[in-house]
């Protein structure tokens, strides 16, 4: 049997919204310098896109994740996935809606920086166990 956000997240990849697909045609196919996933499930969420060798999850808001207590389940979510070792960067749609091209940059600038640097701390706990 399927874990229910294996459902969710190929009913998503069906459903991408416009940022989402303009974002994609950008970093499919390693054009971004790694490979990147679309609507990817970790735990009990779906990710916009991760890439796993970056450990990087990016994410792209509508409008909708500035209404009632979204911004508090988006805090929520991207905790837990800190917690587990991954990268976080939000970009807002109007954004990906503006400069796609830009976005597109500052995504492949993040998959070449360092997961970590010795001046943070300990490194994040490893990925995985979901």
């Amino acid at each position: 049997m399927r874990r229910p956000e294996t459902a969710t997240a190929r009913k998503l990849r069906r459903e991408m919204s416009l940022p989402e697909v303009l974002l994609w045609q950008r970093l499919r196919g390693g054009k971004a310098g790694a490979k990147f996933r679309r609507q990817h499930p970790v735990g009990p969420y779906v990710l916009d896109f991760y890439c796993s060798e970056a450990g990087l999850v990016v994410e792209i808001d509508g409008e909708a994740h500035d209404r009632a207590a979204r911004p508090e389940r988006d805090a929520v979510r991207d905790a837990f996935l800190r917690e587990n070792g991954y990268r976080v960067r939000r970009f807002a749609a109007g954004e990906v809606l503006k400069d796609v091209d830009a976005v597109a940059a500052a995504v492949a600038a993040l998959v070449v920086s360092p997961l970590h640097h010795p001046a943070d701390g300990p490194p994040p706990r490893e990925r995985g166990g979901f």
